[in-house]
């Protein structure tokens, strides 16, 4: 395909390109490009929003460039600073070990990871001494950093920042340099950890990077940007009933945010879908069934989208409902604590979520709410603990 023609398609959907005369100019090399996009292992979970840059990596490689992969599990454990109002927790070699196992497979889903470049920049961060930390940091000025927004707001709040979360641009820059990456894709709140690429590129001497930047996807609540911390994600290896019954949870309104940016259905089937007059549900349903359809296949899209409308249209309960033993221990004249209950059925990311659907009531025994957070309910076996629209589990007493 003619370099003209792939930039028009490289441009599709994207927000900036830096500069586009520099990337014009590589289409026309002779070579495939170094296309590289990096992901930090800070939970277990590849969530929809991650998708949006790569499936641009994905349209790279299939304008036959090379992608590059990074999976920045040393990067990870200082944490980006990119729009965070306080300081992000730490976390250690372990945790980021952890989340990174799973990584490949759910990113496999989207890419082809066979003909992917995966690197982790431990690989070379941890062979660097203090010596080698101190030239990098050389890099770049205090002035510079402080022009990022994050850290703008920080300091005129006078809220507290650390002198590792400086690092993180100059360690994502220095990526590219080790990787000789052409071209960098990331959303807009990465545009300055590329530029710094950029920069650190020109310094040893190589032909700066192409900053591709692309929006950012909206959680499920409509309102903030999909993030792991907030909890209005979307996990690439959740369950298909999980997925498909978010994706019908999220406002009418971010629909054509996600059909931009999560499908390759055709405008003009979009436009349709959306148009005027026409029934948002029906829209709804054809991007759930088309999303998880990429992730989890044809049949168990089909089979997801028969168990909501079972389920949600017409009130039945799931046909599968995992059993859950109680241990007596945990009961006090046949009661527990409703929090307690919804932890140890695994229904609730943590107990203050568990407060919060309690006291939405999103939470019911046998169809009758539960809407104090404190209070202390009888169970018996067989009874059907549902927390939310989606979670479900049938509780056994055990003796």
């Amino acid at each position: 395909m003619d370099s003209k023609r792939q930039l028009q398609l490289i441009k599709r959907g994207v927000v900036d390109v830096i500069t586009e005369e520099e990337l014009a100019a590589k289409l026309q090399r002779d070579a495939p490009l170094r296309v590289k996009y990096g992901i930090d292992p800070t939970s277990p979970h590849v969530h929809l929003g991650h998708t949006v840059p790569i499936r641009k990596l994905r349209q790279f490689q299939e304008l036959g460039h090379q992608a590059v992969l990074i999976i920045g599990d040393y990067t990870a454990q200082v944490g980006d600073p990119s729009e965070k109002d306080v300081s992000r927790p730490q976390l250690t070699q372990r945790e980021v070990q952890e989340n990174a196992q799973t990584y490949l497979d759910q990113i496999g889903k989207i890419i082809d990871i066979s003909k992917t470049e995966v690197v982790n920049n431990a690989h070379w961060f941890s062979k660097m001494s203090f010596n080698d930390a101190l030239r990098l940091a050389g890099r770049l000025t205090i002035n510079r950093a402080l022009e990022r927004d994050a850290f703008e707001k920080r300091f005129k709040s006078d809220s507290p920042i650390y002198l590792h979360e400086l690092m993180y641009c100059l360690m994502q820059g220095y990526d590219s340099v080790i990787v000789r990456a052409d071209v960098e894709l990331g959303g807009t709140d990465q545009t300055y950890n590329l530029l710094v690429g950029r920069d650190l590129q020109r310094n040893a001497e190589m032909p700066p990077q192409v900053c591709v930047t692309l929006p950012i996807l909206v959680g499920t609540d409509g309102k903030m940007r999909m993030g792991k911390s907030l909890g209005n994600y979307i996990g690439v290896s959740e369950e298909p009933n999980e997925m498909f019954g978010k994706l019908m949870s999220i406002p009418d309104d971010v629909m054509p945010n996600y059909f931009e940016l999560l499908t390759d259905i055709p405008k003009e089937e979009i436009d349709n879908l959306l148009a005027k007059g026409k029934n948002p549900r029906d829209a709804k349903l054809r991007l759930a069934q088309d999303i998880v359809t990429q992730f989890h296949g044809e049949g168990q899209a089909a089979a997801a989208r028969q168990e909501f409308i079972r389920v949600f249209s017409k009130g039945a309960l799931p046909e599968e409902i995992p059993e859950v033993a109680i241990p007596p221990k945990e009961l006090k004249s046949g009661r527990i604590w409703i929090i307690k209950l919804i932890s140890l059925c695994n229904l609730a990311a943590s107990n203050s979520e568990a407060r919060r659907l309690v006291t939405q009531g999103g939470v019911k025994i046998d169809g009758d709410p539960v809407t104090d957070p404190q209070a202390e309910v009888q169970i018996q076996s067989g009874a059907i603990l549902q927390v939310g629209k989606r979670r479900f589990a049938r509780l056994k007493l055990s003796s």
